[in-house]
């Protein structure tokens, strides 16, 4: 199959494999794995380096994404010259530019419409979660 009558990437599919991941429907494949390498592979491929480790939460309407490491170089200098500051108004700046890929992503991998998205970095040790409010699921009548 040549390139141009390949199927393009879903946004879920581009960043799961990005980070080496599975999709849920692949072997071994699970959402909340997808859901986290998502994350991962979003960090990797947008910031040109990627957490160390991940692990995604889905609970009621709620999904939560806990990473570690992952910081670039320039922002470990700049943490070792006490602008944390600057490194988090960066990274939260960054990921509201990303919110588009990283919403469908996670709209994708389980099925729902994200209400809103919240991004956070910690350091010391270095934490980031990305955090989704999921559209309530409707009972049916």
């Amino acid at each position: 199959m040549n390139e141009e009558s390949r199927p393009r990437a879903t946004a879920a599919e581009e960043l799961v494999s990005a980070a080496n991941g599975q999709m849920p429907h692949e072997p071994g494949g699970t959402v909340r794995a997808a859901l986290a390498n998502a994350m991962v592979g979003m960090k990797k491929q947008y910031y040109g380096r990627g957490p160390t480790a991940a692990k995604a939460w889905i609970l009621d309407d709620y999904v939560f994404v806990a990473m570690e490491g992952g910081l670039t170089r320039n922002e470990e200098t700049l943490l070792a010259d006490g602008k944390e500051d600057v490194v988090r108004s960066y990274r939260l700046s960054f990921q509201e530019t990303m919110s588009e890929v990283t919403i469908a992503a996670v709209e994708e991998l389980v099925g729902r419409k994200v209400l809103t998205y919240h991004s956070q970095i910690v350091f010391d040790p270095t934490r980031a979660f990305e955090i989704f409010v999921l559209e309530p699921v409707r009972a049916e009548r």
